[in-house]
C-alpha cells in the first residue's frame, strides 16, 4: 500500500474505524455476467446463459437474425419516458442531419442480410428508395455481417472473401459507415488469424486496453474531446446535481471519487456548494487510484487545488493509492463521523468485470462506508455476449451511434475525431471483436444486470430528480446536432442516446443497513 498524498486545506484528525466486512460472500464468477438480454421494453424478458459451446455454435444464427429483427423493429431504441430538448427548425436542417443516419443504414443492412431467409417485398420496396451511396453502405453492412456469421462458423475462407470485398468499399477517412466497417473489417481478420494461428498474442489484449486506459486518463485532444461531449457532460452535471442534493446540508462533505480522471466534475461541485451552501467548513474529495496513475491524478488535484483557491473555497484534495485493491482500508481514507459521504464512479465498474473478485471486494468495501449516495455512471450496451455474432451485431450498433455522432458533433475537427476513432473506438472494437477469455476486457453490460448484481451488495435504487433532469436537458441543449441526442428516464435511471440509440446511463443508489441479499438468490438467473 502507497502512502496517501493530501494537498490539505486543513489538519483532518485521525479516525481510525476498520471495517471488517467478508466479502467473500458476494464473490461470484465472470460467467454470471456472461448474458445475451432480450429486451424488448425497460425491463428484462429472457436472460439466457450460454454455457456450452456447440449449443451456442448451432443458435447463433437463429439467436443473431432476432437481434437484427430487434433493431430492425425499433426494440433496440429507447423505451422510458421521453425528456424533450428543444428540436431545431427545417431551415435549419443540413444535409448531414436529414440523410439516412449510419443507425439507419445498418438496419436497412441488417434487413438486406436477413432477406437470404425472410423474403419481405415491403423492404425490397424501401430500397428502391435509397440514394446511390447509401445503396451502396447497405450493401457493405450485409457483406460485413455475412462475414461476421462466417467467422462465427468458423468458415474462415469464405470469411476472408467477404472481408477482401469490404476492403474495397471502406476507408478509415470516408463517410461514417465506411469507417465502422473500415474498424471492424479489420477486427474480424484479426480475429481469424488469432484463431487459425497466424497470429499469437498472449496478453497482447490485456497490455492494449491498459495502455488505452492510461491515455483516457491523461490530458491529450481526445480526452478533452471526450469530456466536452454530451454524454459525458450530462453525466457530470446531472450526477454532480443528485450529489447535491444529498449533501448540501452538511458542515462537512467527503466525496469518493472512483475514477477520478480531470476531475472536471468537481469544479461544477465548489460552484454550486460556494453559492448553496454558507455554512460549509469543507469539502474533501479522495481518489482512489493504482499506482500507475499516480501522475496524472497529482496533476488533477494540483488544478481543482488551483482552481478551489481562486474561489476562496475550503477544498481538501487527497490520494488514495493501492498497488492492490484488497490492500484498501477504511482508516486510509480519513473519515470524519461528521462527514457526509458520497461515492462517484464514473465509467469504472465494468472495466473490473474481468477481475470478479476485485469488483466484489470494492462494493463491499463501499458498502461499509455507507455513504448517503453512490452515482454510476456506465455504458448502456450489451457488449458481453458470450455468443460472437451476437456480441458483434450489438458492437456494431453501438458504435455506428457514435461514428454518427462524432460526423455531426465534430465536423470542424476532423483531425481529433479521426483521433478518437483511430486511439480510442478502435482498441474498443478490437477488443470486443477479436479477443476472447481472459484477453476480451471490454465487457459492457446494460443497467438490468447491474441492477441485480447490485442487490447482491443491498444497494437501492433512487430516482433522479427533477432537477437533476433539468441539469441533462440544459446541457444537451447547447450543443450542435441537440436534435439528434436523446434523452430519457428509464425507471429510476436517466439514459443518454444519438438518435434513440442508448449509449450511456446515470443511475443514483443508497445502501440498505440491514440487506437480507444474498449471492445465490441471483446464480440462477
Amino acid at each position: 500500500m502507497e502512502k496517501s498524498i493530501i494537498w490539505p486545506f486543513y489538519e483532518p484528525e485521525e479516525k481510525t474505524n476498520s471495517m471488517q466486512e467478508q466479502n467473500e460472500q458476494y464473490s461470484v464468477k465472470l460467467d454470471d455476467w456472461d448474458f445475451d438480454v432480450v429486451d424488448k421494453t425497460t425491463t428484462i424478458l429472457s436472460i439466457k446463459e450460454a454455457t456450452d459451446d456447440n449449443k451456442r455454435a448451432n443458435n447463433s444464427l437463429i439467436s443473431s437474425l432476432n437481434i437484427l429483427k430487434d433493431f430492425g423493429n425499433g426494440f433496440r431504441k429507447l423505451k422510458g419516458q421521453k425528456i424533450d430538448v428543444a428540436q431545431i427548425s427545417e431551415n435549419e436542417c443540413t444535409s448531414s442531419v436529414c440523410k439516412l443516419s449510419a443507425e439507419e443504414i445498418l438496419r436497412f443492412g441488417g434487413q438486406k442480410f436477413m432477406q437470404r431467409i425472410e423474403f419481405d417485398h415491403t423492404f425490397v420496396d424501401s430500397l428502391c428508395s435509397l440514394s446511390e451511396e447509401e445503396s451502396r453502405s447497405v450493401m457493405l453492412v450485409e457483406r460485413l455481417l455475412a462475414s461476421a456469421e462466417k467467422v462465427g462458423e468458423k468458415v474462415y475462407d469464405i470469411a476472408i472473401d467477404l472481408l477482401n470485398e469490404c476492403d474495397k468499399l471502406s476507408y478509415k477517412t470516408g463517410h461514417p459507415v465506411e469507417r465502422l466497417v473500415y474498424y471492424f473489417s479489420r477486427a474480424l481478420r484479426e480475429r481469424v488469424d488469432i484463431e487459425t494461428g497466424k497470429n499469437c498474442t498472449k496478453g497482447l489484449g490485456i497490455r492494449r486496453m491498459r495502455d488505452l486506459q492510461e491515455t483516457l486518463r491523461s490530458i491529450n485532444a481526445c480526452t478533452i474531446a471526450v469530456q466536452d461531449m454530451p454524454m459525458c457532460e450530462v453525466v457530470k452535471f446531472a450526477g454532480i446535481q443528485a450529489i447535491l442534493e444529498n449533501v448540501e446540508s452538511s458542515k462537512k462533505i467527503h466525496i469518493v471519487d472512483l475514477e477520478i480522471k480531470m476531475g472536471v466534475q468537481w469544479t461544477i461541485l465548489m460552484q454550486a456548494l460556494a453559492t448553496q451552501c454558507s455554512n460549509l467548513e469543507y469539502l474533501k474529495v479522495t481518489a482512489l487510484i493504482d499506482v500507475q496513475s499516480r501522475t496524472n491524478v497529482e496533476e488533477t488535484g494540483k488544478r481543482l487545488m488551483s482552481f478551489a483557491k481562486s474561489l476562496h473555497f475550503p477544498l481538501c484534495f487527497k490520494i488514495v493509492m493501492v498497488e492492490d485493491i484488497f490492500d484498501l482500508k477504511r482508516e486510509d481514507l480519513d473519515i470524519d463521523p461528521e462527514e457526509s459521504l458520497a461515492v462517484y464512479s464514473q465509467f469504472l465498474l465494468s472495466n473490473m468485470i474481468t477481475h470478479q473478485d476485485r469488483l466484489d471486494f470494492l462494493m463491499g468495501f463501499i458498502k461499509g462506508l455507507n455513504p448517503r449516495i453512490m452515482v454510476v455512471a456506465e455504458v448502456e450496451a450489451n457488449l458481453n455476449s458470450p455468443v460472437f455474432v451476437n456480441r458483434f451485431i450489438e458492437a456494431l450498433f453501438y458504435h455506428g451511434a457514435y461514428f454518427d455522432l462524432f460526423e455531426d458533433c465534430m465536423r470542424n475537427n476532423e483531425s481529433t475525431r479521426n483521433a478518437m476513432e483511430e486511439e480510442v473506438m478502435w482498441h474498443g472494437i478490437r477488443n470486443i471483436i477479436a479477443n476472447e477469455g481472459e484477453e476480451r476486457t471490454m465487457r459492457h453490460v446494460t443497467i438490468e444486470l447491474w441492477r441485480e448484481y447490485f442487490k447482491r451488495f443491498g444497494m437501492v435504487e433512487m430516482k433522479m430528480s427533477d432537477s437533476s433532469l433539468y441539469q441533462a436537458k440544459t446541457v444537451v441543449e447547447k450543443f450542435t446536432g441537440k436534435n439528434s441526442f436523446t434523452l430519457e428516464m428509464n425507471e429510476n435511471f436517466v439514459t443518454i442516446g444519438w438518435k434513440g440509440t442508448p449509449l450511456n446511463s446515470l443511475s443514483a443508489w443508497k445502501f440498505h443497513k440491514r440487506s437480507t441479499f444474498h449471492i445465490a438468490n441471483y446464480l440462477t438467473l
